[in-house]
């Protein structure tokens, strides 16, 4: 592996497909910061493994918040590509999450509906409505596994996939995701945000089967708590 890639997991590879488990706080492609991207470390990873002359193809076909870790998957041909991306257009990647809240107070399980309307300079993301014609439908499903003290650990099942829509979808309901600094006025400045991407299932391109890849966390705290009595 090029030097970059030896603190990223490759999960699982065939000649199709390239699945890592995201480090926090990289960028998944490049951005303005104009820091390391996880998509250009992972091109330079298989142009030195497989000696490949020129430009290497990997096609990205989903997105992390840069402070996010977890599954992500790459296509490692255009083909393979187009199926994934249609995959995602129509619903059928089926995205865990896993988050820690503060402040929450909700039934076990439920499911969250708000409509999304995102401030591009600001990156930033509000709940507006449905009548409002740039907002986005936003629909999230949640099981929560433990709850301590103010923190709840929970588990997400995304149904669409808005930009910022977990951290949005929880604040604007005054339980924010701990350590987001985007949007948890209480948030420190090094925290890490406690949201993961935990596992990410979809239909292999070619072959049809249907593959489920999966990240745990990191044992840290907030992390932890699912494991204290």
């Amino acid at each position: 592996m090029v030097d970059g890639l030896k603190m990223i997991n490759i999960l699982y590879e065939d000649n199709h497909l390239l699945v890592v488990e995201k480090p926090v706080n990289i960028p998944i492609q490049e951005d303005e910061s104009k820091d390391i991207d996880l998509l250009t470390l992972c091109k330079e990873d298989l142009k030195k493994r497989y000696d490949k002359p020129g430009n290497v193809y990997l096609g990205l076909v989903h997105r992390l918040d840069r402070p996010v870790g977890g599954v992500v998957v790459f296509a490692k041909t255009s083909k393979a590509a187009s199926r994934l991306s249609e995959q995602v257009r129509t619903h059928q990647f089926k995205k865990i999450y896993h988050a820690v809240i503060c402040n929450g107070h909700f039934k076990e399980s439920g499911t969250l509906v708000d409509y999304l309307v995102k401030d591009e300079k600001r990156n930033m993301v509000k709940v507006s409505n449905e009548k409002d014609s740039k907002a986005k439908k936003a629909i999230l499903h949640y099981h929560i596994l433990k709850q301590k003290n103010d923190l709840s650990y929970v588990e997400i099942e995304l149904e669409t996939g808005r930009s910022h829509q977990i951290r949005v979808q929880f604040a604007s309901r005054n339980a924010p995701l701990w350590a987001d600094q985007r949007y948890n006025p209480n948030a420190k400045e090094h925290s890490q945000i406690a949201l993961w991407a935990t596992s990410l299932t979809f239909f292999h391109p070619v072959s049809k089967e249907e593959i489920t890849i999966v990240s745990k966390p990191p044992k840290e705290f907030p992390w932890t708590i699912l494991e204290e009595v």
